[in-house]
Order: structure tokens, then sequence, then C-alpha cells
């Protein structure tokens, strides 16, 4: 998916691959990411490297573009954010502050003065400006763009001077900030004369912001930044990190263990074994994720587009057993029916629901022409929820007489497949996406042609209820529509949800900084400055 959604994380996926989490809530305390961090011990330890253990190669390393888990961990690094939030409470890092005007129609955002990009350069309210246009500019392809739509009408980004920008909404839009709070600004310098960002080879040498810098990046192998000296938060501690890229996962847990990898996401599955080694803090939290199971109605079968299909695949299923399978114990995951997450404004588990019902699932698919039929399934090698949920649906399809065709690929191959608007080669694949904070996100992965809808699904009700929940004031009345939006959805079981799941990060002990750097769903870390060696 191309927000924050993970399928790797749909992945991030990304979220949007994409993070995107938010508040309209100016009352919240706010805090500069340039507050030193201490030890008990006294100042932290300057120098050293990060190891960082990734599934994957980057997509693209370009905050308007990524959505993949692993891209957009690595631009969390290299581009600064204009701030960040995190339980209601804003985090400045470009920006000094955000206010809206009384009438709630125009956002004035002030910068930090003496911004620099990289190379030097003065980052300004020029790049600000840029940014948005590009992200606004339908030939540039952003999938943040669809965000900044209200009611059919676009938001509007005006330089005032060189720190100050305004954004100009059509109409109120309680969805504005947590949508403002996924835009990192990329250099207008570097992209002004690109016909096409997306595909610019400029993106394969970037230049951002954040604490780090790019310094090289070796296909399958590894990709190393390095400290930025002049990064406004203050100088790194660390002086440089890099990912490394392992997509066997046995492999990639041996070098964890082996002190080859230092962070590193761990699988349920191998939680124990790592965290006897007693070298590592195992940090589990939430990310407001959703684990399902993709329904490709666009297949060249045709067999999903069915309503009743999709139905009685979701009767054959039972969603404890899913979770037991996948992720060992509900520990690390929550049942989920809606296609919102608990972290989410007006999240409602309580929908309608198709699964453990074989019989009906038999009658249903004998109905419709389908027993006997085999669907594509496929599968990123080496994850092993992944693996799990596949061998078990393969299983339980078959009970009720179809035929699951599993296809086994790299996570590269697999992210491209599923995001990939043409792919009719396949029925079913394991999804995952963090959204945020506002459901006014979620737009992109429903809505008719949405950039991130990767089911194919269309319902002009659909559509029309997201419109009006994202310029919708009254609070009570947003709720109404986001109801009646998680019912529809469910009713037509665009896709099988599985679960809220939990994240499971391994962090080597030689390392500190957790607490300030700030646990980040889809990234691991929010600002890796604070970071250092023990």
């Amino acid at each position: 998916m191309r927000k924050y959604l993970s399928g790797v994380i749909i992945l991030a996926l990304m979220t949007m691959l994409v993070t995107a989490c938010g508040s309209g809530d100016n009352s919240g305390s706010s805090a500069s990411p340039s507050d030193a961090s201490q030890t008990a011990s006294g100042q932290p330890k300057d120098g050293g490297n990060l190891i960082i253990g990734v599934a994957s190669d980057p997509v693209i390393l370009n905050p308007n573009y990524a959505s993949d888990r692993v891209s957009l961990t690595i631009d969390q690094a290299l581009y600064a954010p204009l701030f960040q939030v995190n339980n209601g409470k804003k985090t400045f890092y470009l920006a000094d502050s955000l206010e809206p005007s009384a009438d709630k129609l125009t956002y004035t955002l002030k910068l930090k003065s003496g911004l620099t990009w990289h190379d030097g350069e003065k980052l300004t309210a020029d790049d600000v400006v840029f940014t948005f246009d590009k992200i606004m500019d339908e030939k540039q392809n952003s999938m943040l763009r669809s965000n900044f739509i209200i009611d059919g009408k676009p938001v509007k980004a005006v330089k005032i001077d060189d720190t100050t920008v305004e954004f100009k909404l059509p109409q109120v839009s309680p969805a504005f900030e947590a949508a403002l709070v996924q835009v990192s600004p990329i250099p207008k310098h570097i992209f002004e004369n690109e016909a096409d960002i997306e595909k610019s080879p400029k993106n394969n040498t970037p230049v951002g912001s954040g604490p780090f810098k790019f310094k090289e990046y070796k296909t399958g192998e590894y990709v190393t930044l390095e400290r930025f000296d002049n990064y406004f938060g203050g100088k790194p501690h660390l002086d440089s990190i890099t990912y490394r890229i392992s997509k066997d996962a046995n492999a990639s847990n041996l070098a964890l263990q082996n002190g080859e990898i230092n962070v590193k996401y761990v699988d349920p599955q191998d939680a124990a074994t790592i965290e006897s080694t007693g070298n590592f803090d195992m940090k589990n939290y939430s990310e407001g994720r959703l684990s399902y199971l993709i329904f490709n109605e666009k297949s060249d079968t045709g067999l999903l587009a069915n309503k009743e299909v999709r139905e009685a695949l979701s009767y054959a299923l039972n969603r404890d057993e899913l979770i037991q399978v996948a992720y060992t114990s509900a520990d690390y995951a929550d049942p989920a029916k809606s296609f919102v997450t608990p972290d989410a404004l007006y999240h409602d588990n309580n929908v309608p629901t198709y699964d453990n019902d074989v019989e009906k699932a038999k009658q249903m698919l004998q109905a419709n022409g389908v027993t006997g039929k085999t669907l594509r399934f496929i599968v990123a090698s080496g994850n092993k929820s992944q693996e799990a949920i596949s061998l078990y649906v393969q299983q339980k399809l078959k009970d009720v007489g179809v035929n699951v065709e599993i296809q086994s690929m790299d996570s590269s191959a697999y992210t491209a497949k599923y995001t990939d608007p043409n792919a009719t080669d396949y029925e079913l694949a394991v999804g995952g996406y963090i959204m945020g904070f506002d459901p006014d996100a979620y737009s992109m992965l429903y809505t008719t042609g949405a950039d991130s809808n990767y089911t194919h699904y269309s319902n002009p009700e659909v559509d029309k209820l997201f419109q009006q929940g994202a310029s919708e004031a009254d609070d009570t009345k947003r709720g109404e529509i986001y109801k009646k939006l998680q019912e529809t959805i469910a009713s037509d079981a665009v896709i099988y949800p599985i679960a809220y799941t939990k994240t499971i990060v391994a962090v080597d002990k030689r390392y500190g900084g957790l607490d300030e750097a700030v646990l980040k769903p889809v990234v691991i870390f929010e600002d890796l400055s604070k970071l250092y060696q023990k």
C-alpha cells in the first residue's frame, strides 16, 4: 500500500506507509528534539555505528513516494518532518509552530531559522511550498495528494516570508493536521527541474535535512548513512547508521544474535529465543497496525469481484485460530473486525463479520461455481506470519472445496506485486497498514481508483461517505459517518481483517537513548540523533 501501510508493512505501507498520526488539538504541549538527552552516568558517548536489519531493499528514498516499511525507515533518518504527534502532543522538528486561524481555514506554519539541507543549501519556506505544490500536482503522482483534497477542492500553500507558510483550506477540515504530519520537505534546488520526481535518478543519492545524510547504497547488501553535523536538533551521537539488507529471516536472526545487527524487528515465533540471550532490550508495542487478508477483485479470474464469494471465503476461516497460528499468542495480536485500527478516532469493532461457518461457506461456494477452482496466494518468503497465514488458509479452503496455490517470492518482489495496480495474476495476499490518528487517511485504501486501493474495491456510497467525513466539523456527525463506513466496508467483505498486531523490536543493550529517540510505528525510531553507544 502506498501510505503507511506495510504489507511487509502494507508495510507502510504505508505508512500512508502510511505513519499518519495527528491531532487537531493545538493546546497540547510541545517539545523540541534539540532537548539534550542524559544518562544516569552523565553525557552519552559519541561515536560508533548502529546496524539496523531490514528485510528488503528500499523502493524509493523520497518521502513523497515511500510506502514500504524499509523506505520509510531509512527516510526517517534522511528527511526531517515538520512536526510529529505522539499521544496528542506535538514535537516540532523543522517547524517551530503551527497555528490555526479563528475560523480554522488558515494554518500558519513557522519554520526554525538557520535550517540547512545536507549539501549546505538553506532550507526555507520555498522548499515547503515547492514540496506541497509537487504533492498537489497530479502529474507527480504523490500518494499524499488525496489527503489535501477537501470536498473536491485543494488545500493551497502560500509563502509569507522565508520562515512562514500559510496553508489555505477550502473549508474546515478536522483531518488537516493529521495529513500535514506526514509531510517531510524535499529540496527545491534538487528537484525543481525534474519532470517526474518519482522516477528521478536524484532519488538515488538523496539530499535531506534529517540527522543522518546519505553515504552509500549497495543493492541487496546495505544502505549507509553518516552523521549530519549541522542537524538543527544537535549533532547526532552516532557516527553512522547502516541498514543491512537481509531477506532471509533465519540468517538475519543469526546475525542479530552474533552482534552483526543491533536493531531488528522480531517475529513472535522468534522472540523467546532472542530474549533468552540476555543481550537485547525487547520492545513490544502497538503500532496501530491491522493485519488482513487481501481479496484482489481485479484478478484475471474475476472470482473475487463477487461479494458472495468473498463472504464464503471469510466463512471458511476462524479469526482466533489465525491469530494463534500467525502470532503464537493473543499477547501479540487482538482480534480485528473493523478496517479502522483502535488508535484511530471513531474505531468500532462491533461491525458485521463473516467467519467460522464452514457449512455456509461450502453452500455459497457451490452456488457461485467456485468449488474446485484454484486461487493464487502470493507470500513474502521469510515472513513467518505471512507463511503461517497462507498455509492455514490453504488448508481451510481445501476443507470447503477450493484449492490454494501458494506463490512465494522475496519481499521486494512481493511488495512490487501487490502494489502494482495492474497485477491480475493473484487472488489472495496478506496485507498490513498503519494509518494513524485520523480515519480520513483510510480513504486512499477504499475509495474508487485510489492510489493504494489494492483490493480494487469500488462503492459510490463509500466514496461519498469518505468525502463527507473529511469535511464534517461536528464531531458527533463525523463519528456517525465513520461508523457507517466501517459497517459498509465490513458488510461488503472487502478484506478479511485478522488482527490488530503488536510489534516486537530487539535492541542491542549496548545502545542507549531509546526513550528519547521515541519508538515509532513503521520506522522504529522517530529521532535517531538521540541514540548512542553506552
